[in-house]
């Protein structure tokens, strides 16, 4: 399917929320979008430098695997409770605000782990997770500043920004644990984010919205960033309700692999912190490959229903590897194909629910495409860390295997033409 054949579909997709579709006229918004990239990045640096501290220090601290999969749970609740809130939020207030909060919510973070020193500590540290998104606030300014048929190339640079945070922050989180120990590398992380939240506050506009009439703006102060009605009723534009539904059941069994890999890494493979951190940054580097130079060339040639079958089909393929590997040299070989269905499945599936809805409404459904890696990392540890203990490795994949091969035959038979139905 040919993406000249797309281009019509999304103009009149994009007839939705006609005029708002449109790139408001941000000053300098080429700049804006770079410096968003650059927290982006930041962000995730942080992230996978705390990835490198908290599953070894829950490990002193006595947590077993089972014990490891609620704290990661419990990650994974807050978030799905604050993923949508947040969203509306964005809408509302506008992206500086938004990524103001997220941010200094990141500084809090690092510095309740690098004062934990007990297991209600390590607990209580991932509560500021609940308004920790950064990458959802940073997608929402992308989508903002980006016209829809460029939109899914936009985002892929952000998984670009993704790969770059993946190496430096697993290398540095790894060296920083191995020299200095899990309180200095957590510090770190708070001066970074700290860091970031200053590029937010120097570069980032007040909103990054189109100019909306003066009464639709006044309506919408009045709107309430708990107002589940406004947040649900995304769900009846035209093709976001099955487009949702295979983003949550395709996304669940590889989002089991991936909240669970730290423990797999330590336990499964036998990795030591630096050498966890060396398959992170290896891991890195297919993403950014992926992101930067592949995936932008082929949402420029095929369309965005062509591309999600794709990636279903190739992660079936990997969950059926995935349940016969072995030993690290295997896994890395998995992981390009593994790599490149994750992340066109996560571009194409975000983009295709952001084209659905008005520019007004972006931040609210980014929200809730960042609800559904919540409701993974909610279910996947205490799933994961059941199916580990009681089947071991292969099991996890043979799940991804099943599910993934069901989703394809179904979009193959019925759910494609759906889609373009509604699109239609």
């Amino acid at each position: 399917m040919s993406r000249r054949g797309e281009n019509t579909q999304q103009s009149s997709t994009s007839g939705i929320s006609s005029p708002d579709n449109k790139s408001p006229s941000v000053p300098d918004g080429r700049r804006v979008i770079h410096v968003v990239y650059l927290i982006s990045a930041l962000d995730i640096t942080w992230m996978f430098l705390q990835f490198a501290v908290t599953p070894y220090l829950a490990k002193k601290l006595g947590f077993d695997t089972l014990w490891f999969g609620y704290l990661q749970t419990m990650v994974g609740v807050v978030q799905l409770l604050g993923g949508p809130m947040f969203g509306r939020f964005g809408d509302l207030f506008g992206a500086r605000i938004a990524l103001t909060v997220a941010c200094g919510s990141t500084v809090v973070f690092f510095l309740l782990l690098a004062v934990a020193e007990s297991p209600a500590m390590l607990f209580i540290h991932k509560l500021p997770t609940v308004f920790m998104h950064v990458l959802p606030a940073s997608q929402m300014v992308v989508t903002d500043l980006t016209e829809p048929n460029k939109r899914a190339d936009a985002l892929a640079k952000l998984g670009l920004c993704f790969g770059i945070g993946m190496i430096a922050g697993s290398t540095l989180g790894g060296q920083l644990v191995k020299l200095y120990g899990e309180t200095f590398a957590a510090y770190f992380g708070a001066a970074g984010s700290a860091f970031s939240l200053f590029l937010v506050l120097k570069f980032i506009p007040k909103t990054t919205k189109a100019e909306t009439p003066s009464s639709n703006m006044a309506d919408n102060k009045r709107k309430s960033v708990f107002n589940l009605g406004e947040i649900t009723r995304l769900m009846e534009f035209p093709g976001v309700r099955p487009t949702f539904v295979v983003k949550i059941v395709a996304g669940l069994p590889s989002g089991i692999f991936q909240v669970m890999f730290s423990i797999i890494a330590m336990e499964f493979f036998k990795l030591q912190p630096d050498q966890n951190g060396y398959l992170m940054a290896y891991l890195g580097i297919v993403q950014m490959f992926i992101q930067g130079a592949v995936i932008g060339r082929l949402t420029a040639s095929y369309s965005d229903s062509s591309l999600l079958l794709l990636s279903v089909g190739v992660s079936a393929l990997m969950g059926l590897a995935q349940a016969f590997m072995q030993n690290v040299l295997q896994f890395c070989i998995i992981l390009v194909p593994l790599m490149f269905s994750l992340s066109v499945f996560n571009v194409i599936t975000d983009s295709m629910l952001t084209k659905s809805v008005p520019s007004s409404d972006t931040g609210t459904m980014l929200g809730l495409c960042a609800s559904v890696q919540s409701l993974v990392r909610t279910l996947g540890p205490t799933m994961g860390g059941f199916l580990y203990m009681n089947y071991g490795v292969s099991s996890i994949g043979l799940i991804q295997f099943g599910v993934n091969a069901a989703v394809f035959v179904y979009l193959l038979q019925w759910g494609l033409h759906h889609l373009a139905e509604h699109r239609e």
